[in-house]
Formats: structure tokens, C-alpha cells, sequence
């Protein structure tokens, strides 16, 4: 009896001891939280300072201007508190020129209509290579990027031998190759307006490029802002904006005239800790805590694409996620989960309503609308990445770029997707990296991981408006 009364004494105590131990957690997570709050207002405002600041001359200077040979005085840069580079921020003008230009794009779309130049269905099933251009070095084979300017038919490759090359489909001739970076380059971007291109490389810089009346294209600025590989490039629908991605977690907002990065976006993430074991020891309360970090918080960007109406950004990263950003806020607003493996493209449709995200598991759609994954597509084997997805300009077709390249014609959430056409990777390497849409998808332009950008269309005298 005695026994069992100082066992119970024991127990009642310990219980007391527990009860005290977990009060005590759960006002320290109070504090936690309370300071986290804190210190995200403080933040707030002080990004809101910087904003409202007038940037000091020398950084103007420094940000603004370009040396002769293209390159920007990064050591001049003012620098804020912890050696980080200071940000003018997103002013209050430019959200204003977001908006304004959201809201144009929108209304044509609630009247936008399948033009009748598109290439018709029964065109895309006779579909064939038409030609193959060895563009990029024998010694460092490769397309990783490709990019078309469908107002001039140029199509532009960034490659694994560091170079960008632009191409005159019509021609078929090489119109000027770009060197400067010092690794692969693995985004291009043509600029709609004022002849302008853009490429990324994994030397960790962006490139801007300006091109002359005689077709040659001048480095305009080199912006150093990323600390590891620039994966993606984007231009925002105003034509004076792009946003770049980088294996550094963070992607930055540029002002494309001056080559400024306005701002430089980083999803914070901190460790928390959890009580995994409570237990009584020689008559005193033993806790196991133990520390747990957010694996997010090491996913660096592998994809990123602008909506088409240019406020909302999507980004992929290595950890299998798709992050949906409001530009405005530049707050992340979404996560779409559920891919095996890197992304490693995504495309937003004409429509406005889907988005089609590729990864090592194959392409999934989402319904923007409701925020959910509608349809998956599990193209090759395990060890086949999907490497490339895309929508036409008309929002009618989408071609994904694996060990084949296969086209499937748009349905909706509830219809199906039909697969039309399914071509060949030509190359032997059995992997095709990246595939684009030709103007009314009158052809496309796949790269490989050899040096040859193939074109397929319909063959010459084959007449493309047959059909319905």
C-alpha cells in the first residue's frame, strides 16, 4: 500500500509538472507568434520607406548608366544594412501602369476570338520536320531556350556552348550569335517592342541586348543581382518590365529601360520547434525538443512565366512546387503541389484560366479559377523528365517536349484533351528540351541536346487552310 501511494504521489506530480511544462510552451508560442508579427509590420514599413525614398545619386548613377563595354558598376552600388544591395522598390506610378495595362488586356479577352488564320486540326496531324540548322558549337551540343518573335519570324536559341543564336526562319539564315556569357545560357526572351532581347545563363547574370539597324545586337547592361543560376526569364505584357528567376530563391523585378532591379523577392521561411518526447526521469520532468526546418526554405527557382495579363507570376522550383505571386503585392498568393521532381517549364494560356506546369513526373493543368489540378499527363518512364510545355498564342493548342514532342488540342476542365500529333525527337539524344509555337502554330520550333533547332510544319504545296 505504501508502494502504491508513492508510485500515485509520483504520478501526481509528474502530471502537475507536465501540466506546467505545456502551459509554459504554449505561452512561449504566443510570444513567438506575437513577435513574428511584429517584426513582418516592421518589415512592411520598412519597405514602404525605401519605396518612398528618393534613391541617392550615386546609385542612380551606378544602376542607371552603362559602361562602354556593357557592364554595370556593381561596386559602386550603395548598400544597406547587412551588405545587402538596396532597392528602390515598386512605386506607386508603376503599379498604376500594371493595372492599367491588366485591365486593357482583360477587356480584349472577354471579346477575343480564334483567328481564322490558326492553323486547323487536320493540319497539325500531317505535321513533319521540314528542317534541321546547326546553330550552336559541335563541341558543347545543346539547346536549353528557345523563343520566337512572331512579328518578325525570328526565332532565337540559347545553348549549353554559352552562346545565344538569332535565326531568320524565312531566310533560313543566321541573322547574329551572341556571346558574353561564360556558361550555358539557359533563358531566352525576345521583347515585343523596340528591338530588344534578353538572355540568362548560369553564370548567374542577365543579359540585355540591343539591336541596330544593320542586325547587330549591341550588351546593353550585364546585371549581376543573382548569387547562383539565372533559370528563367519573363517579360511582362507592358513591354517595360521582365522579371528573372534563380536557383538562389529569389526573383527580381527589372525596369527594363534602365536595367534597375526595382526589387528582389525572397519567400522567408524559419525554423519551429516541436516537443517530441515528454518522459519522467529519476523524479524530474525530461523534454525532447526537437528542431524542425521548412524544407521550402532551400527551393530555388527553375521556371517562371508572367500571366497574359500581367498580374500574376508564376514560378516553379526545385522542390516540386508552383508558387503564384500577386506582382502588385509581390506576395504569394497560391502553391500548387503535387509534382514529382523539379518544374521545369510552365505556361499560362491565352485564355487566362489555365496554367500547364511540366516536371520529372510529367504535365499537370490547373484551373486558375478554382485553384486545383484538373488533368495530369503522364507522358514517359520514370526516367524521363518532362522538359517543356507551351500554349499557343491563341490559347488552341499545347505542346509538351519529352523524349517525343507531342501536341494535344485545348479542351476544358470537363473535356478531354486530345492528343493530335505526336513527333519524333530527331536528334538521338531521345531528349527534346524545349519546344515553341510559330505564329497561328503554322509550325513549331523544338531544340534538342544536340546543336540543331528543328522546324516542323506542314511540307511545301501542302495546303494548311483545309480542314475545319
Amino acid at each position: 500500500m505504501l508502494s502504491n501511494f508513492a508510485l500515485e504521489q509520483q504520478l501526481h506530480t509528474a502530471r502537475q509538472e507536465l501540466s506546467h511544462a505545456l502551459y509554459q510552451h504554449d505561452a512561449a508560442c504566443r510570444v513567438i507568434a506575437r513577435l513574428k508579427k511584429e517584426r513582418d509590420e516592421a518589415r512592411s514599413l520598412l519597405a514602404e520607406a525605401e519605396r518612398q525614398a528618393p534613391l541617392p545619386a550615386s546609385a542612380a548613377t551606378a544602376n542607371v548608366s552603362a559602361l562602354s563595354n556593357g557592364k554595370r558598376a556593381a561596386e559602386s552600388e550603395d548598400m544597406g544594412p547587412g551588405g545587402k544591395r538596396m532597392r528602390p522598390g515598386v512605386s506607386d506610378s508603376i503599379i498604376a501602369e500594371l493595372t492599367e495595362c491588366n485591365a486593357a488586356l482583360s477587356q480584349q479577352r472577354k471579346k477575343r476570338q480564334i483567328p481564322p488564320t490558326l492553323a486547323p486540326i487536320d493540319a497539325l496531324e500531317r505535321y513533319t520536320q521540314l528542317s534541321s540548322h546547326p546553330l550552336h558549337k559541335t563541341n558543347k551540343p545543346g539547346i536549353t531556350s528557345i523563343d520566337i518573335n512572331l512579328s518578325k519570324d525570328i526565332v532565337a536559341t540559347g545553348g549549353v556552348d554559352s552562346s545565344a543564336v538569332l535565326f531568320d526562319r524565312t531566310s533560313g539564315e543566321i541573322l547574329s550569335t551572341l556571346n558574353g556569357h561564360s556558361k550555358k545560357v539557359t533563358s531566352v526572351k525576345f521583347v515585343a517592342q523596340n528591338d530588344v532581347f534578353l538572355s540568362g545563363s548560369a553564370d548567374k547574370t542577365v543579359r540585355i541586348w540591343q539591336g541596330s539597324e544593320d542586325g547587330k545586337y549591341d550588351c546593353r547592361h550585364i546585371l549581376k543581382d543573382h548569387t547562383a543560376e539565372v533559370q528563367a526569364v519573363t517579360v511582362h505584357a507592358t513591354n517595360n518590365y521582365f522579371v528573372t528567376a534563380s536557383l538562389d530563391t529569389t526573383w527580381c523585378f527589372y525596369d527594363l529601360s534602365s536595367g534597375l532591379c526595382l526589387t528582389q523577392v525572397q519567400l522567408l521561411y524559419f525554423s519551429f520547434s516541436l516537443i517530441c518526447k515528454v518522459f519522467h526521469y529519476n523524479g524530474h520532468l525530461a523534454i525532447i525538443v526537437c528542431e524542425v526546418e521548412d524544407p521550402s526554405n532551400s527551393m530555388g527557382y527553375t521556371s517562371a512565366a508572367f500571366h497574359p495579363d500581367g498580374l500574376i507570376l508564376g514560378t516553379g522550383t526545385t522542390g516540386a512546387t508552383v508558387r503564384i505571386w500577386d506582382v502588385k503585392s509581390r506576395g504569394n498568393v497560391a502553391n500548387f503541389d503535387g509534382h514529382t521532381g523539379a518544374v521545369t517549364a510552365i505556361s499560362f494560356s491565352e485564355n487566362g484560366y489555365f496554367l500547364a506546369t511540366a516536371a520529372h513526373d510529367g504535365v499537370k493543368l490547373w484551373d486558375l479559377r478554382k485553384l486545383k489540378n484538373f488533368r495530369s499527363f503522364e507522358l514517359y518512364d520514370q526516367d524521363t523528365p518532362t522538359n517543356s510545355v507551351d500554349f499557343d498564342h491563341s490559347g488552341s493548342y499545347l505542346a509538351i517536349a519529352g523524349s517525343d514532342i507531342r501536341v494535344y488540342q485545348v479542351g476544358s476542365v470537363k473535356a478531354e484533351w486530345n492528343c493530335i500529333k505526336t513527333l519524333p525527337d530527331l536528334s538521338g539524344t531521345g531528349k527534346a528540351t524545349c519546344v515553341k509555337f510559330g505564329t497561328d502554330a503554322k509550325y513549331l520550333a523544338v531544340g534538342s541536346m544536340d546543336r540543331n533547332l528543328r522546324i516542323f510544319g506542314l511540307p511545301e504545296g501542302d495546303d494548311a487552310s483545309t480542314g475545319s
